[in-house]
């Protein structure tokens, strides 16, 4: 998992990139990406599967923002990215959620 952050010179703005692998997720046939950015839609960002069997997804964020997301698999589960700027409790007690600062 990575994530892979290109700030724009032009607009304050960056172009973030959420990767899961292939061992991650390896028999999901879809991936969503989910957090405060998409307000939690479940199926609002889908991840493009890559040939090398990861998920990957690039998002426009604003600069100066903190963001929390998890990665959805096809079967229900959640991801974290093992990556990520930091980690918060999630609401639910269930697990954390995955943080990146922009």
């Amino acid at each position: 998992m990575s994530l892979n952050k290109r700030y724009l010179k032009s607009k304050p703005l960056c172009k973030v990139t959420f990767k899961l692998p292939k061992e991650a997720a390896p028999y999901a046939g879809s991936v969503f990406l989910v957090g405060d950015f998409n307000a939690w839609d479940k199926q609002a960002t889908p991840m493009q599967r890559m040939k090398n069997g990861s998920f990957s997804a690039t998002l426009d964020l604003p600069t100066g923002s903190t963001y929390q997301f998890r990665y959805l698999r096809d079967d229900g589960s959640w991801e974290n990215d093992w990556q990520a700027d930091g980690y918060v409790p999630n609401p639910f007690g269930d697990g954390e959620n995955s943080v990146v600062h922009i």
